[in-house]
């Protein structure tokens, strides 16, 4: 064996044995092999280094080395094609197809194939099976059922349904699988009659043709008819039954999901879990989506990153912050792999249950950020009322980072600028977004900036934009303007801006209330009757507050005037006690917008036993004296409530953090951080 082969052999042990080797020694072997008077007779060597850049993150080392070659084959070509697409989700790999034509090498069956399997991430442009579709006729594998059957997939994903009805019609011999293909094709765009005839001309049937069936019926809503094939199928495996389960889930129909889940048996997968932890969350039955992991651990099946997801999103609307934080250990503890999806629900998770650093800890330990990431962090932080850190974010990400902001970080950032009073700020950014990203502002942008301006007192200007603006305006926007008139108590024009709101969504219980509460600000009862006979008449009903905290891993949910708390007795107790301290340091009860015509001592009892008292009170009960409190609401707080509130927080020398519908309110020695701006 001469020098040179020794050294080869020595360059693939050291590729094969090495994790990920630096950029320097992949250039280094790369001259090496570049070097060799015949570097393509040791076909293992190639192999290795192209698996080694793909290990380091190097993709262009092993693109630039066979293009550079004297000679490649079509095997290595395949080699950095299915390396790309399974490590890469960029559409890259379709670009090393094109340069392996452009270099002369031919294509193999197995070329094809990759193609065809990775293709579907490239189904916007719908050029590219066709092209496709030319190189099998031109390689002569026109008779291939295997490519053919993948191209009939492409075709199907791409939605090009008239390519994959000829190339089906054409087809000399068509097996089940084509079958299948068709069906799914024909089913994805709503032919369902025609998919189902060809079902019942079909010469012979797999459990995916079945199953095939089971889902077009379900995607399209008809249960019947998707649970009438579901009992004909004769082989009924866990597709089959996954696929019964979504199409109930989907159509909110959860007992009888929970019927044929529990029906199973011991056949579940995690697919079967996470559909139906999916389908409780979705219908926002967040305990018992919960209680199923919990059953799901009992059962010893092991949750994957997806079920994860799903229960982070269900802490995250609870705001059950010792359950996310044991979900996370969880996940660092069994190794799940934290990618954008996973990472991006942690942060969502952190922010909303109040948790700012956590979630910015998660952030930067995520290693590949894309614009979500960025996103969830400029709208975590600009919905806790850190608008100014939010911009800040927002330049590094536009800056160092050179990621191109999309209409959802502007949403975050205008949003962020409005509860934090950044109103020229505001109006800088919503500038921007046409003249230096070139996006439209659309609704939801018009909103943010009506919400900026009329928080700040800027209601003129407000209501000029919402007339303005060249979009139709629509409930959102106008609710926005009235809880600015709200703040500011201008009646005149809460009058004229609910009138648009009431011709836009007159069974909307909320703008009613808006109403009333500014008539009872002004003292008009004979107005808010008036209102209150309209909501009567409409059968309109206002939206009942509720709030929840967590307390010993468990949730506990109150609504206004709550009695059926089995320690509501001593709640209440405990909430005439806390009254009576807090008027002591200076709390003064605001009650000029509790709705009805009564006594200023009724009032006072009304407002003290709003659902975000009781949850408060419950949880100063139930929790060791340093422990945060932390309550989610449904609803905008009251006035009164977030008054109450920072004199609670002095009180008890306890951070109280309150989640409501539009922002945080972190409460601390008698102040909140929105700095009574909200």
């Amino acid at each position: 064996m001469n020098s040179s082969s020794r050294s080869l052999l020595f360059v693939e042990h050291l590729l094969h044995n090495s994790p990920a080797p630096s950029p320097r020694i992949l250039h280094q072997i790369q001259a090496q092999i570049l070097t060799n008077p015949s570097p393509q007779s040791c076909h293992r060597l190639l192999y290795e280094f192209i698996s080694s850049c793909f290990r380091s993150g190097d993709i262009s080392k092993a693109f630039l080395l066979l293009r550079h070659l004297p000679k490649s084959s079509a095997s290595l070509w395949n080699q950095l094609i299915r390396f790309s697409a399974e490590c890469n989700p960029s559409p890259e790999f379709f670009a090393f197809y094109r340069a392996m034509l452009h270099q002369g090498i031919r294509p193999d069956k197995a070329t094809i194939g990759l193609v065809l399997r990775f293709g579907v991430s490239l189904r916007e442009s719908s050029n590219i099976p066709g092209a496709i579709h030319c190189q099998i006729m031109k390689l002569g594998f026109a008779t291939d059922r295997f490519l053919l059957t993948g191209l009939l997939n492409f075709y199907s994903k791409c939605y090009c349904l008239s390519a994959a009805e000829q190339l089906f019609d054409e087809m000399s011999e068509r097996d089940v699988i084509a079958h299948n293909a068709m069906i799914a094709t024909l089913s994805s765009h709503g032919r369902v009659e025609e998919a189902r005839k060809l079902f019942d001309q079909m010469p012979e049937k797999s459990s995916a043709s079945w199953n095939s069936m089971i889902t077009c019926y379900c995607k399209h809503n008809d249960l019947c008819a998707a649970r009438e094939i579901f009992d004909q199928n004769p082989v009924k495996d866990v597709v089959s039954w996954n696929a019964m389960i979504d199409g109930y889930c989907k159509m909110g129909h959860m007992v009888k999901a929970r019927e044929f889940f529990d029906r199973m048996g011991s056949a579940k997968n995690s697919v079967t879990w996470n559909t139906l932890i999916a389908g409780y969350l979705h219908h926002r039955e967040f305990g018992t989506a919960l209680a199923m992991f919990q059953i799901m651990q009992m059962e010893n099946v092991r949750p994957s990153e997806v079920t994860m997801v799903s229960l982070l999103t269900v802490c995250a609307h609870l705001g059950a912050l010792k359950m996310g934080r044991w979900i996370h250990a969880y996940i660092k503890n069994h190794r799940l792999r934290t990618d954008v999806i996973l990472g991006n629900a942690l942060i969502d998770m952190y922010f909303k249950c109040g948790s700012i650093t956590e979630a910015l800890e998660v952030f930067h330990r995520i290693l590949v950020r894309n614009v979500f990431c960025w996103n969830s962090i400029i709208a975590g932080l600009g919905m806790s009322g850190h608008g100014e850190h939010a911009i800040e974010v927002f330049l590094e990400m536009v800056g160092r980072e050179k990621i191109k902001p999309d209409g959802i970080t502007f949403v975050g950032l205008l949003s962020g600028c409005s509860h934090s009073g950044l109103v020229s700020e505001g109006k800088k950014y919503f500038s921007q977004m046409h003249k230096v990203y070139g996006l439209e502002p659309k609704i939801e942008h018009y909103g943010c900036m009506v919400d900026l301006l009329g928080r700040a007192g800027y209601l003129e200007e407000a209501l000029n934009l919402v007339e303005t603006m060249p979009i139709p305006p629509n409930a959102i926007v106008w609710g926005s303007l009235l809880r600015a008139c709200r703040i500011h108590k201008n009646a005149k024009l809460s009058e004229r801006v609910t009138q648009h709101l009431l011709q836009l969504d007159p069974n909307d219980g909320a703008n009613y209330v808006f109403l009333s509460n500014i008539y009872a600000c002004s003292n008009r009862w004979d107005d808010v009757e008036k209102c209150r006979k309209i909501m009567i008449e409409k059968g309109v009903r206002k939206v009942p507050g509720c709030s929840s905290t967590e307390v010993n891993n468990m949730i506990h949910e109150f609504v206004v005037g709550d009695r059926s708390h089995p320690q509501f007795e001593q709640i209440y107790a405990f909430l005439v006690e806390i009254d009576r301290e807090i008027r002591k340091l200076g709390y003064q009860p605001v009650i000029d917008s509790v709705l009805h015509d009564i006594e200023d001592e009724e009032k006072e009892n009304a407002i003290m036993y709003h659902s975000e008292r009781i949850a408060i009170a419950f949880g100063l009960m139930s929790t060791s004296a340093k422990e945060p409190i932390r309550v989610v609401k449904n609803l905008r707080v009251c006035s009164d409530c977030h008054e109450a509130t920072k004199f609670i927080a002095k009180l008890f020398q306890r951070e109280i953090i309150v989640r409501d519908r539009n922002r945080f309110h972190h409460f601390l020695n008698g102040a909140c951080s929105c700095k009574d701006y909200w």
